[in-house]
């Protein structure tokens, strides 16, 4: 693999699990891990997708750059829609907006271009995010330990982002269905990713789950449009 743009925050933690890489959007992504086992993902996986394209933005006219560009726009805070591929576009509060490429979307690269500093009411938020993705019978145990908020009270029809605090960090909390794998999905700030995942994947081994390479915790996603 050729010299990456990118690296995760959650690089040096992997490296010690021995994985298989591949670039994703110019970031290299834990295809497979040395200790990956074929239950674990079932159980209680916590994979990192830091490579996702994403970009944010704020400001009193975003929905509508947004809404210009044909990308469907929550209606409310704290709710999030879906993109073409497998993306999700989270409204974090009436005015700031996360949006995140799937496997095979392409909306970030097409949007990114236009987001500049001087845009009238619209202002580029840099996201230097940790990604994840937890999946598994067991999520809910583990966000139970981690966090004050009763997430079993969400369906993942509901589309809600939630903000709130897991072991002390700030991140933001969705339920999503990505090529076929019914996971939750969380991002923080990318200082705070390495801690946050040591913490997960302590916990998820104490359930019997821990770290998972892609491959293993989404099985039927393409990539083609990302690399």
């Amino acid at each position: 693999m050729a010299a990456a743009l990118r690296s995760s925050p959650l690089a040096h933690a992997l490296a010690t699990l021995h994985p298989e890489w591949i670039e994703v959007a110019g970031m290299p992504l834990a295809s497979k891990l040395r200790d990956d086992r074929p239950d674990r993902s079932a159980k209680l996986g916590i994979c990192d997708l830091s490579a996702l394209p994403r970009i944010g933005l704020k400001g009193p006219g975003a929905a509508d750059w947004l809404s210009a560009r044909g990308v469907p726009v929550p209606d409310q805070p704290n709710t999030w829609s879906a993109l073409e591929g497998g993306g999700a576009v989270a409204r974090l509060a009436r005015t700031e907006f996360l949006v995140e490429d799937g496997f095979s979307g392409k909306a970030v690269a097409r949007l990114a271009p236009d987001l500049k500093p001087g845009s009238p009411g619209v202002y580029p938020v840099p996201r230097q995010d940790c990604a994840l993705a937890l999946t598994g019978e067991l999520v809910n145990e583990l966000l139970v330990q981690t966090c004050n908020v009763d997430f079993t009270a969400q369906t993942r029809d509901a589309r809600v982002v939630t903000l709130t605090l897991m072991v002390g960090v700030s991140v933001t909390v969705l339920q999503q269905r990505l090529a076929g794998t019914d996971c939750w999905r969380l991002w923080c700030d990318g200082t705070s990713g390495p801690y946050l995942w040591e913490t997960l994947t302590g916990i998820a081994a104490e359930l019997g789950g821990g770290a998972v390479g892609f491959a293993s915790a989404f099985p039927d996603a393409q990539l083609q449009n990302l690399q």
